[in-house]
């Protein structure tokens, strides 16, 4: 396995976001996210929304849907102006919509392209799973947020992604590995897996991985590990997650949850002498 090192990388700028979410009854904390706000380097500001107001109105059919679009035409012209702040922000979600409306604690994110990575946070946190769609959905979620912690630590970088099960295994497998690192003799690897929506991606993931162990003890004499990332909260209760979880244990996976991912994130940066 080549190591990161070699790859040039186009670089990635840290960036700034945060959500708007639809609060209608305080009480009951439910809330669905409706915008996005992105801030970035060299003055990148801009905002989404949400263009299926469905959820909105199963929350609340009283909403005023108008008045959101309408904000959301404000507060692209506010940050074209370079004037809209995050403190004017919370003044007006409580002068206009007595907090009905709230903005989400701002989160980090390294990006190659703003424009794009709008776009990528819009589809994550906006729009709604597609029929038939679920798995990948649920697999996505976790992937950005095991990726969005290695990029906190600062180490997404240099590690290897999508790397190729064909290219140590079977030859047409079209299983790709997230990513993965060799900070000495073991190369270490770590890949989302969704329990909830998809239990099947484990027996594809367990079935690779044994000649994808071999195929890189042969071609880089290293040991590996591999790390299947899943939700945070799981039913192991559940026929097929425990079926799954079995699958993964037989093959020696690891199973580590989202809720893991800094622990493991400080310990790859560890291993990597950062």
């Amino acid at each position: 396995m080549r190591r990161r090192h070699e790859y040039k990388m186009p670089e990635r700028r840290q960036c700034e976001f945060f959500l708007l979410r639809y609060v209608p009854d305080a009480v009951k904390d439910e809330f669905v996210n409706i915008g996005v706000v992105l801030t970035g380097p060299d003055g990148f500001a801009d905002v989404r929304f949400t263009k299926d107001w469905k959820r909105v109105r199963c929350l609340d059919p009283e909403a005023e849907v108008e008045l959101l679009e309408g904000l959301e035409r404000e507060i692209k012209d506010r940050l074209s102006e370079g004037d809209a702040t995050r403190d004017w922000l919370l003044h007006r979600m409580e002068e206009t919509f007595s907090n009905v409306v709230q903005l989400s604690p701002s989160r980090a994110v390294l990006a190659e392209s703003p424009q794009e990575e709008i776009g990528r946070l819009a589809e994550m946190y906006l729009e709604r799973a597609k029929r038939g769609g679920r798995a990948a959905s649920g697999r996505m979620q976790i992937y950005h947020a095991m990726r969005g912690e290695f990029e906190r630590q600062g180490i997404w970088n240099l590690m290897r992604h999508n790397i190729a099960a064909a290219e140590y295994g079977e030859k047409g497998d079209p299983l790709k590995i997230d990513c993965g690192y060799r900070p000495n003799g073991t190369v270490h690897m770590y890949h989302a897996v969704s329990l909830e929506t998809d239990v099947n991606a484990a027996k594809v993931l367990a079935y690779s991985y044994p000649k994808l162990r071999e195929g890189i003890a042969r071609a880089e004499k290293a040991e590996t590990t591999l790390t299947a990332v899943v939700e945070a909260e799981i039913n192991r209760e559940d026929d097929g997650v425990a079926f799954a979880l079995a699958t993964l244990k037989s093959s020696e996976i690891v199973v580590a949850t989202v809720a893991e991912m800094e622990r493991i994130g400080a310990n790859v940066r560890r291993n990597m002498g950062m």
